[in-house]
């Protein structure tokens, strides 16, 4: 699928967050300022593809488009030849739009076609993109716990329709104006396990583990609520979103399971069962630990990888997301480190320090670019 089996993502999250600040994550990190010199970095580094943003609240004003914020990020990729996925929606929405509304899902097709063309008129190449992303995550994120706009609680199935609704109908737009595209419909892959003096909750633990955490793919291929519309083809890839923090017992969600703790299972065992439920291509389109557990975590991807693919696992890639650190959605002056370059303030530009450890990890698994060559 892409010259490179590790591919890289940029945090693009906009929107509101839990106290109602703004938050721009390209701005944010300064890849808006820099995104020549960090497609150069991928490029020098041999990664070939990455996980970029069309942000929707830049680009829509009132249903007239301004691509001109999306124009330095297909300049850069066409400039080092490197292949995007172009997130659509990305938590954002513009404000003059309800999200509950019959208008959102027409505006948000309108807006996917309109992207849709630019990026085939002005980026060469195959053209990827993801329509919504997080569709699970962000209906709980600001449907049922208001941590995002629009800040509802308790709506967080009505929001998950909403977001199934508006991204067939994005798919369908996308196709309209590119028929060839291909969609990558990215969602957290988790897993969830009894508290230790509750065995009485196996029952809604089954639940999560073997429909809930499905429930959005399982819309968009048609397999629940099909009055939709969805359908195989509109499934197409699957990226499962995985980090250290993506296992947990039931009701502790704030709370991973320990990395020794032994009801937790490889990432691998979870992508096999995505593979047996739907038999689609997969991405893995987001995964990172932190700090000095970087490099760690991507030999221990690398390795599971590899196996997959001796299974005949269709596998496409692994996206480290996100690339660079990146401040914490709901406290903007607290920096993460888990991407393979650190950001350091040096007075009014922020510097992109590489983590060697990690980018030793990453030379070690190049193996597996292989797999490229011959998927293609």
């Amino acid at each position: 699928m892409f010259r490179s089996f590790f591919f890289a993502g940029f945090e693009c999250a906009t929107g509101y967050n839990a106290q109602r600040e703004w938050i721009d994550q390209i701005a944010a990190t300064h890849h808006d300022k820099h995104a020549d010199e960090d497609y150069r970095r991928l490029h020098e580094i041999g990664i070939y593809a990455t996980r970029e943003a069309v942000r929707w609240p830049l680009v829509d004003r009132r249903g007239r488009y301004d691509f001109r914020s999306v124009r330095p990020f297909v300049e850069a990729s066409d400039k080092y030849r490197i292949d995007v996925i172009w997130d659509l929606f990305h938590y954002g929405y513009p404000d003059d739009l309800d999200i509950f509304s019959e208008e959102f899902t027409k505006r948000f097709a309108d807006y996917c076609h309109a992207a849709a063309l630019y990026i085939v008129k002005h980026h060469h190449g195959a053209c990827y993109f993801t329509p919504v992303n997080e569709p699970s995550f962000f209906s709980w994120a600001g449907g049922q716990v208001g941590r995002f706009a629009p800040h509802c609680t308790g709506r967080g199935h009505d929001l998950r329709i909403v977001l199934a609704r508006a991204g067939i109908a994005g798919i369908n737009a996308i196709r309209d104006a590119v028929p060839e595209a291909r969609i990558v419909n990215v969602d957290p892959i988790c897993r969830v396990v009894s508290q230790k003096d509750r065995p009485d909750t196996q029952e809604a633990v089954d639940r999560y583990n073997n429909e809930i955490v499905f429930e959005s793919w399982d819309i968009l291929a048609g397999k629940v609520l099909p009055e939709l519309g969805g359908s195989p083809r509109h499934l197409d890839i699957v990226g499962l979103n995985y980090y250290w923090t993506n296992q947990w017992e039931l009701g502790c969600d704030e709370h991973p399971l320990a990395d020794d703790d032994p009801r937790r299972v490889p990432f691998s065992d979870l992508i096999r069962k995505v593979w047996n439920r739907y038999g689609s291509e997969l991405l893995v389109t987001e995964t990172a630990h932190v700090d000095d557990m970087r490099s760690v975590w991507l030999e221990q991807v690398a390795q599971q990888s590899e196996e997959l693919l001796a299974e005949g696992v269709p596998l496409r890639g692994v996206c480290l997301y996100p690339i660079l650190g990146m401040p914490e959605w709901h406290d903007r002056n607290r920096w993460t480190q888990l991407g393979l370059w650190d950001l350091v303030q040096q007075g009014e530009e922020l510097h992109r320090a590489v983590c060697e450890p990690m980018l030793q990890a990453l030379h070690a698994a190049r193996r597996l670019n292989q797999h490229c060559l011959v998927a293609a």
